[in-house]
């Protein structure tokens, strides 16, 4: 019998999309923007201390490896041709700083995660001698100080044999280190209006200048897939790796929100509400932070936007999950809340590590309030639920404040948007319409953008007529204004009483005097291109 045909498509375009609690392959139709086929391998995350979030760097890389290589085995199994994907882009989660020895490639240390810090209500970065800098819209992260102790001593010469660097990486540039705009701009070391890294800042945190990464735009080849031992899918030989987006620039993108005032809500591990403010720094007065959009080619200009985050959206589920086991899977959620399709007074507040945007409060923690005999976990699901809603609307109100325009609707995305229940709780809370793209994967989406629109690969236009297979979905708000605003109050009242449990740094932590302010990611442009760059990109085993 002949073999079956494959399937004959447009230009093929995949994308990396490496987040806090999972990593994704995914590969789209460049024409349509249809999800042909993806993988998804959830990483852990280690919690040592009260207020630490770290990864293990391998574990990181070798979801990508596996991730890439299932999603290349259901693809021939759909009989697609994956000698069609023409270019891959690359999605990462921001903020997280990894170290490795640049001759082996091995890290030197966990991927450090970013936890609560002060934010631009407090924007000051305090180091051990005592002494402080202005935060410059940027947020910081507290390392152990033997954490900076690796980046010191990569900052010194490491003795070595270049054929033995040349046989190990495989060549004799050893690879490519670089990064993006939008992940630049996250670590508090680059400056957002001239695009560079911030000569002063570095000095400040006595972070050496050569260690950092090339600066370069979002959407350009930065180099070619090259055969790792690690990856049986040697067909992605030489395609290009063209796009790069801190996850949250990527998911703007995903959304076509490429005008000034368009905004969009990601609901995943944390939520972010991005609004773009064009070409133009708008910085906040109410609690948000500015960042670097995007920047779509080496000649294009650069775009910012208003950021507003909360710290726990879909961790709360996977609390409720693996903490107090009153549910068995993430989407048994949605079950419990429709069962009473109330709360009944119940709030919770997950203030697990404090309070990001707009209070930028590390002395919360999370409470449940509110309860009474009646209150059954049915309830508390309900109340998880509202909780993700009503912390946007803290940050939409605070955003509608600082571009003096409320917004009309919220786009949304991610994987907490496929609970309807979740959906109708935002239009409700909010109290205007929430869009939902038929595709809910739009930070994956737009890194691929980003990636076929690059120059020299040109296989996706940034159209929006283009996303023909992308429809939408609308949930309009079904309660009244004033019961809305009751709800919202109420929660108010259940915030403030979150406030103030920890009194003192050193109460939970430690002596704060052990402790400085690092900058965040300035190693990790992504898991391709900084984590895997130099095993893909330079064929290091």
């Amino acid at each position: 019998m002949a073999a079956a045909k494959k399937a004959v498509l447009g230009p093929l375009v995949g994308a990396v999309d490496q987040g806090t609690s999972s990593t994704r392959f995914l590969v789209f139709n460049s024409k349509t923007a249809e999800l042909l086929s993806h993988h998804q391998v959830e990483i852990k995350q280690e919690f040592p201390r009260e207020g630490w979030v770290e990864q293990d760097p391998k574990e990181i890389l070798h979801s990508v490896y596996e991730c890439i290589e299932k999603t290349c085995e259901k693809l021939g199994q759909l009989n697609i041709d994956i000698s069609n994907i023409k270019a891959i882009g690359v999605s990462n989660q921001r903020e997280t700083t990894v170290v490795w020895d640049k001759l082996t490639g091995e890290p030197l240390y966990n991927a450090v995660a970013a936890p609560v810090s002060p934010g631009p209500s407090d924007p000051v970065a305090v180091v051990p001698s005592g002494s402080s800098v202005p935060a410059a819209g940027a947020a910081s992260v507290w390392l152990d100080l033997r954490t900076q102790s690796t980046v010191e001593s990569l900052s010194k010469r490491i003795p070595g044999n270049n054929n033995f660097v040349k046989s190990l990486t495989g060549g004799a540039s050893g690879g490519v280190h670089c990064t993006d705009v939008t992940n630049a701009s996250r670590t508090m070391l680059f400056n957002i209006h001239s695009l560079e890294w911030d000569k002063e800042l570095c000095e400040f945190f006595e972070i050496p200048m050569k260690i950092l990464p090339n600066v370069r735009s979002s959407s350009e080849i930065y180099g070619l897939m090259k055969i790792s031992h690690s990856l049986k899918a040697g067909a992605l030989e030489g395609v290009p790796i063209s796009g790069c987006l801190g996850d949250q620039s990527a998911a703007l993108v995903g959304q076509m929100c490429f005008q000034d005032g368009q905004a969009k809500n990601t609901y995943g591990t944390g939520c972010f509400l991005l609004c773009n403010t064009g070409r133009k720094c708008v910085f906040s007065e109410h609690g948000l932070l500015t960042t670097v959009a995007y920047k779509l080619g080496r000649d294009k200009p650069v775009y910012y936007a208003l950021e507003g985050s909360v710290a726990i959206a879909g961790a709360v589920i996977r609390w409720l999950r693996d903490n107090l086991g009153i549910i068995k899977t993430s989407e048994e959620i949605e079950k419990l809340a429709k069962e009473v399709g109330t709360s009944y007074g119940c709030y919770f507040v997950p203030a697990f590590s404090g309070l990001y945007a707009p209070y930028w409060e590390p002395s919360a923690r999370g409470i449940i309030c509110g309860l009474t005999q009646f209150t059954n976990k049915c309830h508390i699901a309900f109340a998880a639920l509202e909780a993700v809603c009503f912390q946007t609307r803290e940050i939409l109100d605070a955003m509608n404040r600082d571009c003096g325009i409320p917004l009309s609707h919220l786009q949304v995305d991610g994987g907490m948007t496929n609970n309807k229940i979740l959906m109708q709780l935002q239009a409700d809370i909010l109290y205007i319409p929430v869009v939902k793209p038929s595709m809910p994967e739009t930070t994956a989406l737009g890194a691929a953008m980003a990636a076929g629109a690059a120059e020299g690969v040109g296989v996706w236009s940034l159209e929006p007529e283009d996303l023909s297979a992308v429809t939408m979905e609308r949930f309009e708000p079904q309660i009244n204004a004033e019961e809305s605003e009751i709800r919202y109050s109420t929660w108010k009242k259940a915030v403030m009483k979150s406030m103030g449990w920890v009194t003192t740094q050193s109460s939970e932590s430690g002596d704060p005097s052990i402790f400085c302010s690092l900058p965040l990611g300035f190693f990790i442009v992504s898991s391709m291109v900084m984590l895997i760059g130099a095993r893909y990109l330079s064929g290091m085993p």
